[in-house]
């Protein structure tokens, strides 16, 4: 029997879609409620089977569900969690995606009527791909998830929402919503940084007439493929994340700074004693 009976996912993309795709699959869920902006994408969600039904008004496709699942930039969050506050059925635990916390978790607590609860989530997984075809019931299988806890988090809700992430196949870690974006400046928020700014200064290295891009081969691709993620959901992240993640960027110039400085020197222990500790570290954790 479904321990969701009606969720509401608002913003049915690669996050969203992939969420209501493997509790579907898992028959955890009764109805599931697509709600979005973009009517084609969300007819097509219909037509894949990923939602049964869609609303372009929050308010009302909120109606009456006993989860709402906001998978929208991290920027809006705040903002539709007071459009919908109003109009959530009592019981209703409302979660996110996003990859920032602290500030969505201060900013939506607050909005909630009485007996409503807000419990930040982000799962920790993705593509470079967008959209509700981008998509897949797989996508959190093996994943971690974290979910924040703060002082007036209900239990129930928090159980709901561990449960619905387990069910999903990620290994959920509680933490507070301070760690959690420090942890994730570094492990997430600072690699897209230097993969941006890579392929940017690749593209602007003007010794030659030509972009050298076009000689790109697998470990470049490969290494920058999440500069291929939205950039609109990335400015929101940097902005919103932002004393976390420049602390991390300072923190990678200074190792950055270091390699540099060995290369000049031509310190061959010192570069290979650099990489030999980089490869150590980076193998610990396959």
């Amino acid at each position: 029997m479904p321990f969701i009976h009606r969720l509401a996912i608002i913003g049915v993309g690669l996050i969203g879609g992939s969420l209501a795709r493997i509790l579907r699959e898992k028959g955890a869920v009764g109805e599931i409620v697509g709600i979005g902006r973009g009517e084609a994408n969300l007819r097509k969600a219909v037509e894949l089977g990923v939602i049964d039904r869609y609303s372009l008004d929050s308010a009302a496709g909120v109606e009456g569900a006993d989860v709402v699942f906001l998978a929208t930039p991290v920027c809006s969050i705040p903002s539709i969690t007071a459009e919908i506050a109003p109009h959530l059925a009592p019981g209703c635990v409302v979660t996110d995606g996003g990859s920032v916390k602290e500030e969505i978790v201060s900013a939506c607590e607050p909005l909630m009527p009485k007996g409503v609860h807000f419990v930040g989530g982000h799962p920790i997984a993705g593509t470079e791909h967008s959209g509700v075809e981008a998509s897949f019931s797989s996508l959190y299988v093996g994943k971690r998830c974290i979910v924040t806890l703060t002082p007036r988090t209900s239990q129930d809700a928090l159980a709901k929402v561990v449960r619905m992430w387990e069910v999903a196949g990620s290994e959920v870690v509680i933490m507070d919503t301070e760690k959690h974006d420090r942890v994730v400046a570094a492990i997430s928020h600072l690699p897209h940084m230097v993969a941006y700014a890579l392929v940017n200064a690749v593209e602007g290295y003007d010794r030659f007439e030509e972009s050298i891009l076009r000689y790109s081969a697998g470990g470049f691709r490969d290494f920058t493929r999440i500069a291929s993620s939205d950039p609109a959901m990335w400015r929101d992240i940097a902005l919103m994340n932002r004393e976390a993640v420049i602390e991390m960027m300072d923190h990678f110039a200074a190792y950055f700074a270091r390699l540099r400085e060995l290369v000049a020197a031509a310190d061959a222990p010192g570069l290979e004693r650099f990489f030999r500790e980089s490869k150590e570290s980076r193998d610990a954790i396959l």
